[in-house]
């Protein structure tokens, strides 16, 4: 098999290689033109270790019969070809980390590729597929800017691995570095190496909503509107819900659509059915019933859960007279400080809630203190 070296000119399946147009740790991402269609230009996926051979297939039973105007469509596999490929549409526009480091998106452009990106993930969660590894490098736009939801089999590395390689400040490795900044982008049930539902990716898509409005990644209690004045408060709202943990969170991707928003995203019929491999805990690997092309198929997906109940009755910001939950530092509408002393992780500088036993945005564990309130 080979592993690296691939050329322009080479001939993949019935495509020829043009360009390398992105890789990294997982493989590398050739721009290629059909042999006699000339018209007809793809894009290559091509493994660059042995390693990761098991991710392509994985990748590949993952995305074979999804069909959604906003993920990338596949067109060709074979994990068992020399050097094993999968192919699918080419997106002219490249990916979302370009336009997010202009910074030149309007709070109106941020919300249309955010719902684009919610459709694509509404239409994979009903079919039990959870991506895992959302983040701008993995959300490509068409050439008129439309966004489109790629790389569905390459968000399996565990929290362990990569608590473990930020932990050792191991990072000079292409691979430890891709975790890394995959990290910012990983909800805490997620990096403590429990089960995860759907509800993982949506705070993956509240982190990239911070980054469309502002340029930058969440930190501490700060919202979109903290750094760009131009977003209008109901984004601040839909953020909030996104960026925090499990049990306060959007319980699904229509939910979160609906939050910004405009109409609800459209329903596309067609396409299988199928659940894929997660970090599950022994009891719920012996739920499995099969597999094909290396994905495990398992047991549903958590049910959507009920807006959990606060744990005290909410109480009033003393500047504004909103409503706030029992548990917030700070007051969720106009930012003035709820308690007298605050609660902040020693290690990243974040604000967890009261009842928070671990850090939301690093995950380390945060000592309890007590907190009264100026209300």
């Amino acid at each position: 098999m080979a592993t690296a070296g691939q050329r322009t000119g080479q001939r993949i399946s019935e495509y020829v290689l043009e360009e390398r147009v992105g890789g990294g740790a997982f493989g590398e991402v050739w721009k290629a033109r059909h042999h006699a269609w000339h018209s007809t230009v793809v894009a290559v996926k091509l493994p660059n270790d042995a390693n990761v051979i098991k991710q392509l297939q994985r990748e590949g039973g993952i995305v074979q019969g999804l069909d959604h105007p906003n993920i990338v469509k596949p067109l060709g596999f074979d994990a068992f070809a020399d050097p094993p490929y999968l192919i699918s549409e080419f997106m002219e526009g490249g990916s979302l980390r370009a336009p997010i480091e202009r910074r030149d998106l309007s709070p109106q452009r941020a919300v249309a590729i955010l719902r684009d990106i919610l459709a694509g993930l509404t239409y994979a969660h009903e079919r039990g597929i959870i991506h895992r590894d959302l983040k701008p490098e993995n959300i490509l736009l068409t050439q008129d800017g439309r966004a489109k939801i790629a790389d569905f089999g390459l968000g399996q590395t565990s929290a362990a691995t990569a608590m473990s390689a930020v932990y050792s400040m191991s990072l000079d490795s292409p691979q430890s570095q891709a975790i890394a900044g995959t990290l910012d982008y990983m909800a805490p049930e997620q990096r403590s190496g429990g089960a995860i539902d759907s509800r993982a990716d949506l705070y993956a898509v509240g982190v990239i909503l911070f980054e469309l409005l502002t340029g930058q990644k969440p930190a501490g209690h700060e919202t979109p509107t903290d750094l760009n004045a131009a977003v209008p408060s109901n984004l601040n709202d839909a953020f909030r819900r996104a960026y925090c943990r499990v049990d306060r969170r959007f319980t699904s991707a229509a939910e979160f659509a609906a939050a910004l928003g405009g109409p609800p995203p459209l329903k596309i019929a067609g396409g299988p059915s199928f659940k894929t491999e997660s970090h599950t805990t022994a009891a719920e690997a012996a739920a499995t019933t099969g597999s094909a092309f290396g994905v495990t198929v398992g047991a549903p997906p958590l049910p959507s859960a009920p807006k959990p109940a606060l744990v005290t009755p909410p109480t009033h910001c003393p500047r504004c007279r909103r409503d706030v939950a029992a548990g917030d530092q700070f007051c969720m509408h106009c930012g003035v400080q709820l308690t007298n002393t605050i609660r902040r992780c020693a290690r990243c500088g974040s604000y967890p809630d009261a009842n928070d036993d671990f850090c939301i945005r690093c995950g380390d564990a945060v000592a309890r203190t007590p907190t009264n309130r100026y209300a």
